[in-house]
């Protein structure tokens, strides 16, 4: 009888190592498959972006409906890619919230494009940029 408990409990051990092992390999292929469809996601999206930003040169002025107002832009393109955003008018934007939500810029002129992520804090003031962007980038031909 000592011998079978002895085997039986060799036996379990091995099942629950081989269970383990399986589930270390799952995951190995997940993480596999997921690393490989985000690389596939990244360069669709830059070939997106790439494809939809063939801007006109120039500098463009668009507005947007900010937290206070209307808060109204200057958008410099160079080279079909945006180069400077620079807001050229805020008058009843509240300072803390325009000062915040100026992070918006940094965003749009990295990802080429207005539909970024808001600032938290200035979600109205970022959303009054990300327009005013746009207004401009419309005229540009985009």
């Amino acid at each position: 009888m000592k011998n079978f408990i002895i085997r039986a409990s060799s036996l379990a051990v091995i099942v629950l190592m081989l269970f383990g092992y399986n589930e270390v390999l799952n995951v190995r292929a997940k993480d596999e498959q997921i690393a490989k469809l985000q690389a596939s996601l990244d360069e669709d999206t830059a070939n997106t972006v790439q494809s939809q930003n063939s801007y006109t040169d120039g500098t463009y002025e668009g507005e947007g409906a900010g937290f206070g107002g209307s808060i109204d832009v200057k958008v410099t393109i160079e080279d079909g890619q945006l180069k400077n955003i620079e807001i050229i008018s805020a008058e009843n934007e509240d300072g803390t919230y325009l000062e915040t939500a100026k992070g918006v810029i940094s965003k749009i002129l990295d990802a080429q494009t207005p539909e970024v992520d808001v600032m938290s804090g200035a979600t109205f003031s970022s959303t009054g940029i990300k327009d005013a962007v746009a207004d401009a980038l419309q005229k540009a031909g985009n």
